[in-house]
């Protein structure tokens, strides 16, 4: 080959060279120019997300059941130990703590590398003062403040206001889009997991341009935190505390009592108390106990607090029995079946039924009788007396009946009542953890049957399972707020409401936000044939000397303030009944509905009642006023 055609093919090369640089620095420069420019800026910003103070959990009237502080923290930049490898030793030392949990704080990965870490929470002033004094013997270590939970009201409805943690990994995948972090801290139980996205308020943020090797250099843009939205409860907190310390004191007065029945000593650990305002489904107070301190939770739930909580000693008081706790509802289950009876014309308010003392199916083999408890015989009844002295026999009659004239009422006219009171349903309480009840019929025999044969080892319905449902027993459980909104249901005339704690969201400066008026769940058919009867069975139950309640309410100003109400013992295998008590007042208009359940307290008088007779003595004097949409005072 010529020496021409050598520098012919070098010069084609050196120009292809050529055309490929420039091909290159065009896609560089041209193409690919807003794809670099992005990574750039991703390179040298980073973003700081400062948490917003959390709205305020208020009571009708204002007082702040959940509040919101910023505590002292110390925090120390993540990096500075490889420079200073000192200073954590020192920094330990001062905090009383061990090197082993600072450099855990350090470690911990739901804070970003470019942001102090919180190493200590609430550090006392001496502390603070100390760091400040000797500064640079502390590299990298910086005092902040941190937004905190407060409860001023103490513990009160621990189990309805909730608790808030640290988001979950589970959560933060589904919540990232909605701008939280992984230091986001969001409510997980209650109300303050149900009404989060106006509670958490929104976060500040602080754009670092930082060089090469990660260093700051420079802020450059912020925005403030905002604070979130309040919610205004339609709790009243000096009811709350009444209803908790009596529902408490009065199971503590239980436990180790003998019970008249059975000569053994009572042992009750846990119960329930519900009251509620009929006539919108506004609850006024919920209790359940045992109860918890929810500031267990500020700066971390330890692992010792959290055994301490969960062990079977402390009876689950993580647990909010007044919606989550399941109980046969026995005699307070009266009021499906005896609306059920007058409504479908089984019976009118004057028909009478002979109490014998005890009730035998006709044509049966085997477990065919029952009797009244404590083997009573209160010979002929109508209704309202029935009801007023809880009888037994008269309900048993009207089981057997619906059972054997199926074809004129239906197969199921007393589950069908109790549903439309919302029994076995779900109420709609705007908390999570509700659980849904269930009424004893042959479809529930089948299911539970094919699914829980040993405990349930017969699928077939009979007229003695019929019978048993009729005055609450059997397969029936039913949770507290349930019987609140049952009970609500015949106060107000008939209208079922769904169950209702926020009245409405409330900004910083004091504009509404958002309000939660009352909503109408369904409608229970009442007239004055129905109705009058069983209220003025209520109404004697407790002003009568034969009605049940009548010893638990012995001296109460009735004539003042009258109350109907209505007990239930409930029938444990192999424990001591369920004690169930319910109370509607004033009793020709009611304004209150208080629904009190003591596990294995015996009768529902003497196990339940005088809680229910301590709460309506409050409410008689101490009226809740209407709600005050007030803003916070952040």
């Amino acid at each position: 080959m010529s020496t021409s055609a050598r520098l012919k093919i070098v010069g084609w090369m050196i120009a292809l060279l050529f055309v490929s640089l420039f091909v290159r620095l065009w896609t560089l420069q041209v193409v690919s120019a807003r794809v670099y420019q992005v990574a750039a800026q991703a390179n040298s910003q980073r973003i700081i997300h400062t948490p917003a103070a959390r709205g305020l959990i208020l009571d009708r009237n204002g007082t702040v059941l959940a509040g919101d502080k910023a505590v002292v923290t110390v925090v120390m930049a993540r990096d500075e130990e490889a420079t200073h490898p000192g200073v954590v030793a020192n920094l330990a030392s001062i905090l009383g703590e061990t090197q082993a949990q600072v450099r855990g704080a350090l470690t911990d990965p739901r804070y970003s590398p470019y942001q102090p870490i919180p190493v200590a929470i609430g550090v006392p002033i001496q502390v603070v003062v100390y760091l400040s004094e000797h500064a640079s013997e502390f590299p990298g270590v910086s005092i902040d403040e941190l937004s905190e939970r407060t409860y001023p009201a103490g513990p009160l409805a621990a189990q309805t206001l909730g608790y808030t943690g640290p988001i979950t990994a589970a959560e933060l995948t589904s919540m990232r889009s909605a701008g939280y972090t992984q230091n986001s801290v969001v409510g997980q139980t209650g109300l303050e997991a149900s009404y989060q996205q106006w509670l958490r308020g929104k976060d500040g943020l602080e754009s670092l341009e930082v060089d090469a090797s990660g260093a700051t250099v420079r802020a450059r843009q912020t925005r403030h935190p905002a604070p979130g939205d309040d919610l205004v409860t339609t709790l009243d907190a000096g009811l709350q505390s009444v209803v908790e310390s009596s529902l408490a004191q009065h199971i503590h007065a239980l436990d180790g009592t003998l019970d008249p029945t059975t000569g053994r000593m009572l042992n009750p650990a846990s119960g329930a108390a519900i009251v509620m305002n009929p006539n919108d489904g506004s609850v006024l107070a919920m209790a359940s106990f045992p109860s918890y301190n929810p500031s267990l939770w500020n700066g971390g739930m330890t692992q010792a607090n959290y055994t301490a909580l969960t062990s079977p000693s402390a009876h689950n008081p993580l647990f909010n029995r007044a919606i989550d706790g399941l109980y046969t509802p026995g005699s307070t289950f009266k009021l499906a079946t005896a609306t059920a009876a007058l409504n479908t014309g089984l019976i009118t308010p004057n028909t009478v039924i002979d109490d014998t003392g005890t009730f035998t199916i006709p044509n049966c083999h085997g477990g065919c009788s029952f009797h009244n408890a404590g083997h009573e015989v209160l010979g002929p009844l109508s209704i309202s007396k029935a009801i007023a002295a809880s009888d037994d026999v008269f309900f048993y009659n009207l089981g057997y009946d619906f059972y054997t004239n199926q074809s004129r009422y239906g197969p199921t006219p007393i589950q069908d009542t109790a549903a439309a009171y919302g029994l076995g349903q779900v109420t709609g309480v705007p908390i999570p953890g509700e659980a849904v009840g269930r009424i004893d019929s042959p479809a529930v025999r089948t299911y539970l049957h094919s699914h829980y044969p040993q405990a349930f080892p017969n699928s077939a319905w009979y007229a003695g399972d019929n019978v048993e449902m009729a005055f609450g027993q059997g397969g029936t459980v039913v949770t507290p707020i349930e019987l609140a909104q049952a009970y609500s249901t015949f106060a107000n005339g008939g209208i079922r409401y769904q169950p209702r704690l926020v009245a409405g969201i409330v900004s910083p400066s004091g504009r509404l936000v958002r309000s939660f008026p009352p909503k109408a769940l369904g409608h229970v058919a009442l007239p004055a044939t129905t109705r009058d009867p069983m209220l003025t069975g209520f109404e004697d139950a407790v002003s009568q000397p034969y009605g049940t309640a009548y010893s638990a309410f012995v001296g109460f100003p009735l004539a003042q303030f009258p109350v109907a109400g209505k007990t239930g013992t409930a029938s444990q295998t192999g424990q001591y009944p369920t004690a169930l008590f319910v109370g509607m007042a004033p009793a020709g208009a009611p304004r209150f509905v208080v629904v009190v359940v003591v596990d294995q307290a015996g009768y529902g008088a003497s196990g339940a009642a005088p809680v229910a007779r301590s709460i309506l003595s409050y409410l008689m004097v101490h009226p809740p006023p209407p709600v005050r949409m007030a803003p916070s005072s952040k």
